[in-house]
C-alpha cells in the first residue's frame, strides 16, 4: 500500500521507520518530513493543517493509508476531511481530539465517567486565578487549557513560580492556548505513559513508557516536550494496567461513544501512580514524542499492521506481540531549548553511528544545508536503542550518542534513572 505520514519530528521518523520494515508498505511519503525521514520516504511540502491540500496530495499519489502524527492536524480536523474523502486514516476527528485540545473537556469527561483525576478549576481571568492559588497554596499545577506543544505546564512548588506561570499564560507566551488556564491539585507519585489503540469499539493496550520532561539531569530545569524516554515503565505493573483500563480508559471511551464521538486512533494516557493507584494527569490524542521512538523500536514492522487494523475497525482480530526487551531514547536538543534556540549548527558523526534493529538515530529538527546536516532548533535527534535489559539499552544509546559531534546541542545524561 501507499502510505502518507503527516508530521516531521522524531515521532514521525519512528513511525516511518516501522512502516518501512513492513513488506505491505510499497511507497512511503511524509509531509513535511526531515533529513532523516528523507532516507526512508519521499518528503513533500504539503500544508498538513490544510485538509483540502492533504486530500489533493493523497489523490495525486494514490495514497491508501494516512497516519497522522502530531496533534495540530487533528485539532484542525484533517482526519475528518480525509475520512470524508474516503481515505483510510489513523487518528481521531476534531471532536474526539478535544481530549487533547481542551483540558476542560477532558476534566468534564472524567467527571461524567467517574475516572480518577486531580481536582481542578478553570479561569479566564488572571486576578481570579491568582486568588485561587493564594487560597489553595502550593505545590500546585498551572496549565494552558489549549495546545501548547507540551510546554504550557508548570508544576509550581512556590507561590512565586505559580504566579509567574499565570503571568506567562495570560500574557500571551503560549498564544491562544493560554486564553484559559486550568489550575490543578498537585498529584504526588511517579508519572508514566500508557498507550491504547481504540477503533471506536475495541480497546487494545499498546505498551507503556516513562518520559523525562525536565530539561536537565535530576529532573531539574524547565518543562520541555520530552528529553528522553524508556519502555516498558516498571511502575506500570500488571495490576496498575488493569486498574487503568477498568477505571480510566474504558469508562472514558464509553462516555465518548455515548456522546456520539467514538474515539479512533491511539490514546495516550498520562498517569500519576502512587502506592499502586493510577490517576489521570492528561489525555493526548496521538503518540507521545519521544515515547513513540521507544515503542516503535520495540514493535518494529508489526506497528503498521496494528495501526492499519485500528483504522479499519479490526482490532478485535489482532494483538501486539512484545519481545521481552527494553528500549531507551535520549533526546539531543539545541542549546537554549525549550526557550529560544539558534538554528543552523552543524551535526557530524552520524555516518559512523550504527543503524540496526537495535540502535537507530531518529531525526526531529534537521535539514541538509550545503551538503551538511544541521539542526533546525528545539529537539533535534533521538538516539534510541534496545536491549535485553534497560541497562543494556541505556549503554547502547549513550554509546551511539558519544559518536555524534554536535557542539551546538545538549542532552540529559541520566535517562532511565528512576528504573535503574
Amino acid at each position: 500500500m501507499n502510505i502518507l505520514i503527516l508530521g516531521g519530528g522524531g515521532r514521525e521518523h519512528a513511525l516511518a521507520w516501522a512502516c518501512a520494515q513492513n513488506p505491505k508498505c510499497d511507497r512511503l511519503f511524509c509531509a513535511p518530513g526531515n533529513a532523516g525521514i528523507a532516507r526512508l520516504a519521499e518528503c513533500a511540502a504539503v500544508d498538513i493543517l490544510n485538509g483540502d491540500a492533504v486530500v489533493e496530495f493523497c489523490a495525486a499519489r494514490a495514497i491508501d493509508f494516512v497516519i497522522i502524527g502530531p496533534e495540530s492536524p487533528l485539532a484542525a480536523g484533517v482526519a475528518d476531511d480525509l475520512c470524508a474523502a474516503g481515505i483510510l486514516t489513523f487518528g481521531p476527528g476534531r471532536a474526539a481530539a478535544r481530549l487533547e485540545t481542551s483540558k476542560t473537556f477532558t476534566k468534564e469527561l472524567c467527571a461524567a465517567a467517574g475516572a480518577p483525576t486531580a481536582a481542578w478549576a478553570r479561569f479566564t481571568d488572571a486576578a481570579a486565578a491568582r486568588a485561587h492559588i493564594a487560597e489553595r497554596g502550593v505545590p500546585i499545577v498551572v496549565k494552558a487549557d489549549g495546545l501548547a506543544a507540551g510546554k504550557g505546564v508548570t508544576v509550581a512548588r512556590t507561590e512565586t513560580a505559580a504566579m509567574a506561570a499565570i503571568d506567562a499564560l495570560f500574557g500571551g507566551d503560549f498564544g491562544p492556548a493560554g486564553d484559559a488556564v486550568v489550575i490543578e491539585e498537585y498529584l504526588p507519585g511517579e508519572e508514566a505513559s500508557f498507550f491504547v489503540l481504540c477503533d471506536g469499539d475495541t480497546l487494545l493496550p499498546l505498551g507503556t513508557a516513562q518520559d523525562h520532561k525536565r530539561a536537565r539531569d535530576g529532573d531539574t530545569g524547565p518543562n520541555t516536550g520530552g528529553m528522553g524516554a524508556y519502555s516498558p515503565a516498571p511502575v506500570v505493573t500488571g495490576a496498575v494496567a488493569t486498574v487503568t483500563m477498568d477505571r480510566i480508559i474504558k469508562p472514558c471511551m464509553a462516555e465518548m461513544a455515548r456522546r456520539g464521538t467514538p474515539y479512533q486512533g491511539v490514546l495516550y494516557a498520562g498517569l500519576m501512580i502512587r502506592d499502586g493507584t493510577p490517576r489521570l494527569v492528561e489525555f493526548n490524542a496521538r503518540f507521545g514524542d519521544p515515547e513513540c521512538q521507544v515503542l516503535m523500536l520495540r514493535l518494529g514492522a508489526q506497528a503498521l499492521d496494528l495501526l492499519h487494523a485500528c483504522a479499519e475497525g479490526r482490532l478485535h482480530q489482532t494483538r501486539a506481540l512484545w519481545a521481552d526487551d527494553h528500549a531507551l531514547t535520549v533526546v539531543m536538543a539545541a542549546a537554549g531549548y525549550p526557550y529560544a534556540t539558534e538554528p543552523g549548527s552543524a551535526i557530524r558523526g552520524l555516518e559512523a553511528c550504527p543503524d540496526t534493529g537495535d540502535t537507530v538515530v531518529f531525526h526531529a529538527g534537521t535539514r541538509m544545508q550545503g551538503g551538511c546536516l544541521v539542526g533546525t532548533g528545539g529537539r533535534v535527534l533521538s538516539v534510541t536503542a534496545r536491549g535485553f535489559t534497560l541497562q543494556e539499552a541505556r549503554d547502547r544509546a549513550y554509546g551511539v550518542l558519544a559518536q555524534v559531534d554536535w557542539p551546538g546541542g545538549f542532552w540529559r545524561r541520566d535517562i532511565g534513572w528512576r528504573a535503574l
